[in-house]
């Protein structure tokens, strides 16, 4: 990981999307600073293409669409992408897995969630659990006192023991069924919503984040950006970011959204 501020200008120029992670990379100890708000609409008025990847659930990802300065958001990590259209009034709702098979699925994680908190003590279900539609979430940090790291690695066996995939946060471990991941739903709403093909135009796309299941998307976009705390995760992930902030969460990502539009401004 290099230092952000050596990121060359010109690959700043070329920049027209900008996608985050939320937790720990947009908010600083479970708040949203006001210079990261700030930012989103610094980088919205500009007239980037803004878009978070989360892993947090589908009834705060229709909040985020409607009501932040963004162009539509992929929450649990690639389940959906929803996409305001401000002129209609409406919401656009696209899902990864149709309506039945998230139904059986919803049964198979109900018996991993019963096994996890039956064998990891301490281990919760996250608070935000009853907003979700595609996973479920183990909290080992947010609302819990934190576990340590094995086992945080043992929650992960029980889901992949049940053949679901599993991915860890900042705060959680998130299990579902399903071949898709943040980059696999984010190349599709890309595509659908802004006529992007990922795979053509990768300069002109950045990604910001902070974890292990930011991986997906450090490993395939040349211009991605780590907050100072991805610094936790080095050498725990398959893929880590090219440029490193200097600052935490929310204060790192508004530093990189003002050295990206310093640039463009030239």
């Amino acid at each position: 990981m290099k230092p952000l501020n050596d990121m060359p200008a010109s690959d700043l120029k070329d920049i027209r999307v900008v996608l985050c992670d939320i937790d720990d990379t947009l908010t600083n100890n479970g708040r949203l600073p006001a210079q990261a708000y700030g930012a989103l609409e610094n980088l919205r008025a500009a007239g980037l293409i803004v878009v978070p990847i989360t892993g947090r659930p589908a009834g705060w990802c229709d909040l985020i669409a409607r009501l932040w300065p963004v162009d539509g958001v992929v929450g649990e990590n690639g389940a959906f992408y929803f996409h305001y259209d401000e002129g209609a009034r409406k919401m656009g709702r696209t899902y990864w897995r149709d309506d039945a098979q998230r139904a059986k699925d919803k049964v198979l994680l109900g018996d991993i969630e019963r096994r996890v908190l039956a064998e990891i003590p301490g281990a919760g279900v996250s608070a935000d659990q009853a907003y979700r539609e595609a996973d479920l979430a183990i909290d080992f940090c947010e609302d819990v006192p934190p576990l340590n790291a094995t086992d945080v690695d043992r929650i992960v066996d029980v889901f992949q023991d049940a053949g679901a995939v599993a991915k860890i946060s900042s705060i959680h471990v998130n299990g579902w069924f399903g071949d898709y991941d943040k980059l696999s739903m984010t190349r599709r709403m890309l595509g659908d919503v802004f006529s992007i093909n990922i795979d053509d135009t990768p300069g002109q796309v950045c990604f910001v984040g902070d974890s292990p299941n930011d991986a997906p998307m450090f490993g395939f976009f040349d211009h991605s950006v780590g907050v100072a705390n991805v610094k936790e995760f080095a050498g725990k992930m398959d893929h880590e970011p090219t440029w490193l902030c200097d600052h935490p969460g929310g204060f790192g990502f508004a530093q990189f959204a003002e050295l990206l539009l310093a640039a463009q401004a030239k």
